[in-house]
């Protein structure tokens, strides 16, 4: 029986399909070729970042051509840029490119922080080197085996302390914060021997 209705219906809905399937099938193309020219723009775009030449990129662009624009900015420490992008990159299902970003990140606060370091400016490069740790740590979350981002997590953690938070129950209590005798980054001591 079903068989008889196929019989039947296949005469009526033969032209119809034969219309349908070129329609299809240019619809098809046509996607493919859209993309592939949004692929080839991307790409362009890449391609100048990595030269050297500024392009600027939204939020919703492509996963990768967020990480070239992040990637273009820490090597010019612009991490205040950066940062609208490393949150876009956590918005797409791309681990191994928002590390990347993170580490970017992290890296160009530490220069910062070693720049500020080597001028003796020890007060203004400790939230810095917190923050570069911050992001180390982030792009370790996103791909646990990213070396680089351990040994720079090791290298940062190492120019500041971490003490633990005590809470203090018993005991003489402050009444006011006392001054500052020192500051969390080991530096050259001044004065005379």
């Amino acid at each position: 029986m079903p068989a008889d209705t196929f019989h039947i219906a296949w005469p009526r809905l033969r032209p119809g399909l034969l219309l349908a399937l070129p329609v299809l099938l240019l619809a098809g193309a046509l996607a493919g070729a859209v993309l592939t020219w949004r692929a080839a723009a991307a790409n362009r775009e890449i391609a100048d970042l990595e030269a050297g030449r500024d392009r600027p990129v939204a939020t919703d662009a492509p996963a990768p051509l967020l990480l070239a624009r992040v990637l273009y900015l820490a090597h010019r420490d612009a991490t205040e840029e950066m940062e609208p992008l490393v949150a876009a990159l956590e918005t797409r299902a791309a681990p191994a490119l928002l590390a990347r970003a993170r580490y970017a990140l992290g890296n160009a606060r530490l220069r910062r922080a070693l720049d500020l370091i080597e001028r003796s400016q020890l007060d203004p490069a400790g939230p810095l080197i917190v923050l570069a740790r911050q992001e180390y740590r982030r792009a370790l979350q996103a791909r646990p085996d990213f070396w680089d981002a351990k040994f720079n997590l090791d290298v940062a953690s190492r120019l500041i302390r971490d003490f633990p938070e005590v809470d203090r129950q018993v005991g003489d209590e402050l009444k006011a914060e006392p001054k500052k005798i020192w500051t969390d980054i080991p530096g050259q001591p001044r004065g005379a021997p």
